[in-house]
C-alpha cells in the first residue's frame, strides 16, 4: 500500500496529495530528482518526505533526513530516521532538498545551517505555473488543485461523453478552463489540450468521439485527467459520463449506460462490485492515477467477507489501464456474491464493465471506509431523528423492470447490516416493509422490490435481531428490461434526510453546516435518439413538509434559464421527470445538447437517479450529483 494519506472525512481531501500527484508535478518532481547529484539531504519541516518519495521510489538516496520538531527526532520517515535539524552541518550534503512548497523563508530560517557550499532546493521548482492556479498567493489551497480522472474510450465500437455544468459560478466563480490529459491503456499521453468554460452556470460536454477526430487520435481506452483553473467553491470536477454505441454497425449498438463522477482521492478498498452471472462476463478497469508503477501483487480480490485475497499478478504501468476479468481471478464466485478490491491507494474509484450478450453496462465501486468503527449511539437515535439514516432508491415500473437491492458492506469494520427495506408508492404511502435480517459481511443477498407498481424504496437500520451500525449504510441497484434483457446499475450510500434536529454532520448540507435542507441536482440532456429522465425521490427520516416547492430551471449551454416548472412531491414519494415531456422538443432543441436542467428546492432535501433512454431498449441510471 502507498505510504500516502489521500483523504480524511473530517477536512476532506489531502490538497498536499493532489499537489504531488498532478500530471505536471509528478514529471517535474521525477525530473527535480533525477538531477540530484552528490550526498543530498532532506529537510523536512512539514512531514512531506514519506509520501513524497513513496510516490517517487526512484528517488536517489539520502545522506540523512532532518526535522526541527525536537518531538519527532528518531521517528522513522520515508526509511530514515529522523535527526535534530541542528546536526545538518555536519551531514556532509552537496544539496539540501526542503520537502515544502512556499519553502523561501524556510530556507533563509536554515541558511546558517547548510553544509559548506551546499545547494538548496525544494518543491517550489515542481509548482504548477501561475496561469494554472485559482489562488495564487497560496499554493496549497486546495481550489488550486479542482482535479479529477474519467474513464474515457472510444474504441470497439464503444464511445463515452462527460457532461457537467459551471457550478463553481453559485459560489462566485467566473470563466473556468479545463486543462486536460488523456493518457492510453499504456499510460502514454495522447493529447493534452484546454477548454474554457464561460462564466455562468454553463453546461458543457467533453465526447471521446469528438476528441478522437479533432486530434486525429488512433482508438482507445485509458483516462481522462481535468483540472478546472478558476474553481471557486468545489475542489472536484463533477460529471456524469455516458458509454454509449458509437455507430449503428457497433457490435455493441444497444448498449447505454452511465457513471458517476470518479470520487477524486485513492482509496485503501473498495466494494460494490458484483460477482459475474453464469452469462456475464465482468471486468474490472484497474486504472493507475499516479506516475508510480503498481507493483504485481498488489492489487488483490477477495469475495467480501472471505479474507482470502487473491492478487494480481500483472503490474500497472504508470497513469496505466488494464482490464481485468474477475471470473480469472476468482473463478468460482457468482452473482449475487460480492467481491471486494483491495487496491492499496493507487488508484481513484474504479469502474467495472459487465458484458451480457450484446450489450454492455458500465458502473462504479465504492470508496470503503478503513476509518470507521461501528456507532452505538445509532441503535437508539432521539425520537426527533425518526428513521435516521435512509438509503433511498428508485422502483421502476414492474410491468416492464425488475428492480433489485443488495446492500453492501462498505467500511472495512462493518460485521453485520441489521436492515429493514420500507416501499413507498409515488404518493408517499408506505406500502410494504421488509425485515431483511442482520445480514453478515459474507451475505450473498439480492432482493426483487415487487411490493409497489412504482415509486421507491428505503434501506433503513433495523435492530431487532441485534447487529451494529456506523451510518455508511450502501447498497447495490440493478434494473432489468423484462422486454429487452438491458440492465443498469447504480450505487450509493445513506444519509439522515430532512429534519431539522442533526446528529454528528447529517443531515449533510452542499454547502455550510448541517441540516442540509435545500437541492441542487444537475440532470443532464439527452437528444432525440436517447431521451433524458430522472426519478427524484423526497426521503423524509422524519415528517417534513407535505409536499416539496421544486423548481426545474432549463438552462442553456451558455446558462441563460431557458424556461421553468414547478414541482410537487410528496413527502416520502416520488416523481419522473422526462424533460422532453415537461419542457417540449422545441425548448429542448434551444437549450441545445450541452444544456441541462437544475433541479432546485430550497425547502428539502430531494434524492434522485438520472439517465437515458432510446427506443431499442437501451437504458441508464446513476444517481445524480448536486452542488
Amino acid at each position: 500500500m502507498l505510504n500516502i494519506q489521500t483523504f480524511d472525512n473530517r477536512a476532506g481531501g489531502n490538497v498536499l496529495y493532489k499537489a504531488l500527484t498532478h500530471p505536471l508535478a509528478a514529471e517535474a518532481t521525477a525530473d527535480l530528482l533525477a538531477r540530484l547529484a552528490g550526498p543530498v539531504a532532506i529537510y523536512d519541516p512539514e512531514g512531506i518526505a514519506a509520501p513524497l518519495l513513496a510516490l517517487h521510489p526512484e528517488a536517489p538516496p539520502f545522506v540523512g533526513l532532518y526535522v526541527h520538531d525536537v518531538t519527532a527526532v528518531g521517528e522513522e520517515r520515508a526509511g530514515h530516521v529522523a535527526r535534530a535539524l541542528t546536526e545538518l552541518p555536519r551531514s556532509g550534503a552537496r544539496i539540501v532538498l526542503i520537502a515544502a512548497f512556499d519553502a523561501g523563508r524556510i530556507a533563509a530560517r536554515i541558511a546558517h545551517l547548510l553544509p559548506p557550499g551546499a545547494e538548496v532546493v525544494s518543491l517550489d521548482a515542481v509548482k504548477l505555473p501561475d496561469a494554472m492556479l485559482s489562488n495564487c498567493a497560496r499554493y496549497l489551497d486546495k481550489l488550486n488543485f479542482a482535479t479529477n480522472f474519467a474513464f474515457f474510450r472510444d474504441a470497439d465500437g464503444l464511445s463515452t461523453r462527460l457532461v457537467s455544468a459551471n457550478y463553481w459560478a453559485s459560489y462566485g466563480g467566473g470563466a473556468i478552463r479545463l486543462w486536460l490529459r488523456l493518457f492510453d491503456a499504456a499510460g502514454r499521453v495522447l493529447q493534452t489540450w484546454q477548454q474554457d468554460i464561460p462564466a455562468g452556470p454553463c453546461g458543457f460536454s467533453i465526447d471521446s468521439r469528438v476528441v478522437r477526430e479533432r486530434f486525429g487520435l488512433p482508438a482507445f481506452t485509458g483516462q481522462l485527467f481535468l483540472h478546472a483553473i478558476g474553481a471557486a467553491g468545489h475542489d472536484v470536477v463533477k460529471y456524469a459520463l455516458d458509454t454509449y454505441a458509437s455507430d449503428a454497425s457497433s457490435p455493441w449498438g444497444a448498449s447505454l449506460s452511465c457513471t458517476h463522477d470518479a470520487n477524486a482521492w485513492p482509496s485503501d478498498r473498495y466494494a460494490g462490485l458484483p460477482a459475474p452471472r453464469d452469462d456475464e462476463k465482468v471486468v474490472l478497469w484497474l486504472q493507475n492515477s499516479h506516475r508510480t508503477p503498481i507493483p504485481a501483487g498488489t492489487v488483490a480480490l477477495d469475495r467480501m467477507g472471505a479474507e482470502r485475497p487473491a492478487a494480481l499478478t500483472r503490474a500497472v504501468g504508470p497513469f496505466a489501464t488494464v482490464a481485468v476479468d474477475v471470473a480469472h481471478v476468482l473463478p468460482e464466485l457468482r452473482w449475487p456474491a460480492q467481491i471486494e478490491v483491495r487496491a492499496g491507494r493507487h488508484m481513484v474509484r474504479p469502474r467495472y464493465e459487465v458484458t451480457r450478450g450484446e450489450r454492455v453496462r458500465i458502473a462504479h465501486v465504492n470508496v470503503e471506509r478503513g476509518d470507521l468503527t461501528p456507532d452505538p449511539a445509532i441503535t437508539h437515535l432521539p425520537g426527533q431523528l425518526g428513521r435516521g439514516y435512509l438509503l433511498p432508491f428508485p422502483v421502476l415500473p414492474r410491468e416492464r423492470f425488475r428492480s433489485i437491492v443488495q446492500p453492501t458492506p462498505m467500511a472495512v469494520s462493518q460485521k453485520t447490516l441489521p436492515l429493514r427495506l420500507d416501499v413507498f408508492d409515488e404518493a408517499g404511502i408506505k406500502q410494504a416493509e421488509r425485515f431483511l435480517g442482520c445480514l453478515g459481511r459474507d451475505h450473498a443477498v439480492a432482493l426483487d422490490v415487487d411490493e409497489v407498481a412504482a415509486g421507491h424504496a428505503e434501506l433503513v437500520y433495523d435492530f431487532r435481531d441485534g447487529g451494529e451500525a456506523d451510518g455508511w449504510l450502501h447498497a447495490l441497484f440493478r434494473y432489468e428490461d423484462r422486454q429487452s434483457g438491458h440492465v443498469a446499475e447504480s450505487s450509493f450510500g445513506g444519509h439522515i434526510f430532512n429534519t431539522v434536529m442533526t446528529y454528528r454532520d447529517e443531515p449533510q448540507s452542499y454547502g455550510g453546516s448541517p441540516p442540509g435542507l435545500s437541492t441542487r441536482l444537475f440532470l443532464k440532456l439527452g437528444d432525440l435518439r436517447r431521451r433524458s429522465f430522472a426519478v427524484l425521490i423526497y426521503p423524509a427520516s422524519a415528517s417534513w413538509h407535505a409536499q416539496s416547492s421544486t423548481v426545474l430551471l432549463l438552462h442553456d449551454a451558455a446558462g441563460r434559464v431557458v424556461a421553468e416548472q414547478h414541482v410537487a412531491i410528496a413527502c416520502s414519494g416520488s416523481t419522473t421527470v422526462w424533460p422532453h415531456a415537461v419542457f417540449g422538443d422545441a425548448a429542448l432543441r434551444q437549450a441545445g445538447p450541452d444544456g441541462y436542467v437544475l433541479v432546485r428546492d430550497t425547502t428539502c432535501r430531494l434524492f434522485g437517479y438520472h439517465g437515458l433512454m432510446d427506443d431499442a431498449g437501451g437504458f441508464s441510471l446513476d444517481h445524480m450529483f448536486g452542488f
